[in-house]
């Protein structure tokens, strides 16, 4: 995940959108109950490590995503994958401070209704957070306004056109039964990549060609609502096409 939108309501109303920026060749499964271990949450598979980028426990509810963060990294004899983190969070559980060295730079997101924190580790310290209600961009070098001085250029030029934007607009209100498109009103067209080409520095959808047969790119895009309504999943495997949006089933099926 490599930008995090969010807005939070004074009636507890959560709206997520999780875009993942990742080379276009790792393997991934769209969202479902992949774990046999978690059967309460759903979210997309990695197929080489075998955790997630988003997580969600429709029957609490509670939803978490990780980024990418910046910082020292872990050893690499000891190093674990970031991807169990949101699986362990969405299921309620929390991160001793002796596994943190285990792990590179993260950010994570945790969200039930009417309570939101932004967790952050960059090698050295870790931090936690309560996000009061507002709306929020997250990019890997931290909150809009409050970003690392070794953030790139992208994420500035990012931040600098979509956080003012996103100020202006109303909340969407999503609801469950709704079309994708109404039940994510003013925020689709943004995140639908508002026109940029995908190598524009400010884009939201990205792709970037970075030699020997390797492409790092928008993948897949999470909108998540946990509202007094309801809740809803709607997701996308081709960013950038508006008919490409789909709701995921939030009841439980049978394991294969």
């Amino acid at each position: 995940m490599c930008t995090a939108i969010l807005g939070v309501s004074s009636d507890g109303t959560v709206l997520l959108a999780g875009v993942r920026d990742e080379f276009t060749q790792r393997a991934w499964q769209p969202p479902a109950r992949h774990w046999p271990d978690r059967p309460g949450l759903i979210g997309g598979r990695d197929e080489l490590a075998g955790g997630t980028w988003l997580a969600l426990a429709p029957a609490v509810p509670r939803v978490a995503c990780i980024l990418n963060g910046r910082g020292r990294a872990a050893p690499a004899s000891t190093r674990r994958s970031r991807g169990e983190l949101p699986l362990r969070a969405a299921a309620g559980g929390s991160l001793a401070p002796a596994d943190l060295a285990a792990f590179d730079p993260f950010l994570l997101l945790v969200a039930e209704p009417g309570r939101v924190q932004l967790e952050g580790w960059d090698g050295d310290r870790f931090r936690r957070r309560d996000l009061a209600p507002g709306r929020y961009l997250i990019v890997n070098s931290g909150l809009a306004g409050e970003l690392r001085s070794d953030a790139g250029e992208h994420e500035a030029e990012r931040v600098g056109w979509f956080q003012p934007r996103l100020a202006d607009l109303p909340l969407p209100q999503p609801k469950p039964g709704a079309s994708v498109e109404d039940a994510w009103g003013s925020w689709l067209p943004l995140l639908n990549g508002a026109g940029f080409s995908p190598d524009d520095p400010r884009a939201l959808i990205v792709r970037r060609d970075l030699g020997d047969g390797r492409i790092w790119g928008t993948t897949s895009i999470s909108l998540i609502a946990l509202t007094p309504d309801g809740i809803r999943y709607d997701f996308t495997a081709a960013p950038g096409d508006p008919a490409a949006w789909y709701p995921v089933p939030l009841t439980a099926e049978p394991l294969g």
